[in-house]
């Protein structure tokens, strides 16, 4: 039964919808929990000396972005509109925020709103953290967080997702994060990784993931949590939300079976870690259309993620020399924005007429392909500007990288003082 949750009690009504507020209770645990896999799939990629640091680089920001987002994040984010690009300080520390409906959804409390973008608030700056491990200072990379949430993160939410933002009022539609969430922090991982440099000897000396059934596990983790992080996007327990979920889903298992492929024809023999690394890229590739696009196109939109991402990381990458630890920018920035354009290209507008104002190109219509394309040039010059001033202010007051010694022995030593295997004493 329906009720009106109020702060005095509980108060017959018809504005709350009991199914559809648990329903994102629910798919709010999931986002959260999806943090948590991304530092498995992290971990078990890098070195044993590192896979700390790395797993850590995810957690700590589990509650640096909490605590933010309930004191500035979701207010800058969804309150008001200052010239299209920020809100303004009438909710903080969630002032106001309470058990009724709030202006972004009509059946659950506003509350519970602000929780379900909370939790994207604390993964898209952990998708960062993939393309600098092995060489940047703990703090120098908390404090780089902290202003990035501000200076990026909270502007795109509100450009894209809060009422007047920019990039909503010219009409490009994001339903769960392509822009918001991939491009942001792929490209500013990009940027990122560029000012650091390369890791010592990365070129000199072969490199192996340490522990693949950590990155089968985070993996794992990541695909069960993505239907909340998608399906949890329309925002109500219905149909848009169970076809969000099942174009999640085919998007996936597409992208994972094409990367097999390509495995086979590379090497012979496909690989556990393309397999998961196929999957997790068709997750991203679908992510801004999961609510928009037909299910038959999730089928072309994850079958083409998993060659344009492994291009990139496999030929673009090494073209041009940056050193993208764990393709962040290469499987979330370039999977991003191929979701985004094919966002603009499968759009039907029967599917979801309440956001979208076009279909895509591919039913005739170019205004919605010319919108997405804006709003990805824009989403790439603010993470590369917002990244730029970030790394200036931290540069103030601490250095960016380790030293030469501390990057040999390893950042779960030299950065916490603790090691994940204490009896291996072998060369990593």
């Amino acid at each position: 039964m329906p009720y009106n949750f109020l702060g005095d009690g509980f108060i017959m009504g018809n504005a709350i919808n009991a199914g559809d507020t648990a329903f994102i209770i629910i798919c709010s645990a999931f986002v959260f929990f999806m943090t948590l896999g991304l530092s498995f799939f992290y971990g078990g990629l890098v070195r044993r000396k590192n896979v700390l640091n790395t797993m850590m680089t995810s957690l700590f920001i589990m509650g640096l972005s909490s605590a933010m987002w309930v004191l500035i994040g979701y207010t800058l984010s969804f309150c008001g509109n200052t010239g299209g690009v920020i809100g303004s300080f009438d909710w903080f520390a969630l002032n106001n925020v309470g058990w009724e409906p709030g202006p972004y959804a009509d059946s659950i409390p506003h509350l519970t709103f602000a929780a379900f973008q909370m939790m994207f608030a604390i993964i898209t700056p952990a998708l960062i953290t993939g393309a600098v491990v092995g060489r940047m200072k703990f703090g120098a990379l908390f404090f780089f967080i902290l202003l990035w949430n501000i200076v990026v993160y909270y502007p795109m939410a509100h450009m894209v997702w809060g009422a007047g933002g920019f990039l909503a009022e010219i009409g490009s539609v994001d339903f769960a994060g392509g822009n918001v969430v991939h491009i942001s922090s792929g490209v500013s991982a990009l940027v990122l990784c560029i000012i650091l440099g390369k890791r010592k000897n990365i070129d000199k000396s072969p490199y192996r993931p340490h522990n693949i059934p950590f990155i089968l596990l985070g993996a794992g983790m990541l695909w069960f949590g993505w239907f909340g992080f998608n399906a949890g996007s329309a925002l109500k327990a219905d149909g848009l939300a169970a076809h969000a979920f099942m174009t999640t889903n085919t998007s996936a298992a597409f992208a994972m079976l094409t990367w097999m492929i390509i495995d086979v024809f590379k090497d012979g023999k496909p690989t556990v870690v393309g397999a998961m690394t196929g999957a997790v890229v068709g997750l991203v590739a679908i992510t801004p259309g999961a609510g928009f696009v037909p299910i038959w196109a999730s089928i072309i939109i994850g079958a083409l993620v998993s060659p344009i991402c492994y291009f990139t990381v496999s030929v673009v990458k090494k073209k041009f020399g940056y050193d993208d630890a764990l393709d962040a920018f290469g499987c979330h920035g370039i999977g991003g924005i191929w979701g985004g354009l094919a966002t603009g290209l499968f759009t039907q507008r029967s599917i979801n007429p309440d956001v979208a104002r076009w279909d895509g190109l591919f039913f005739g219509q170019w205004e919605l392909f010319g919108a997405q394309a804006l709003s990805i040039v824009v989403t790439i010059a603010v993470a590369v500007v917002g990244t730029l001033i970030c790394v200036g202010i931290v540069r103030l007051f601490t250095k960016l990288r380790v030293s030469p010694r501390e990057e040999a022995i390893g950042l779960d030593l030299t950065q916490h003082n603790e090691s994940a295997y204490p009896s291996f004493n072998g060369l990593d």
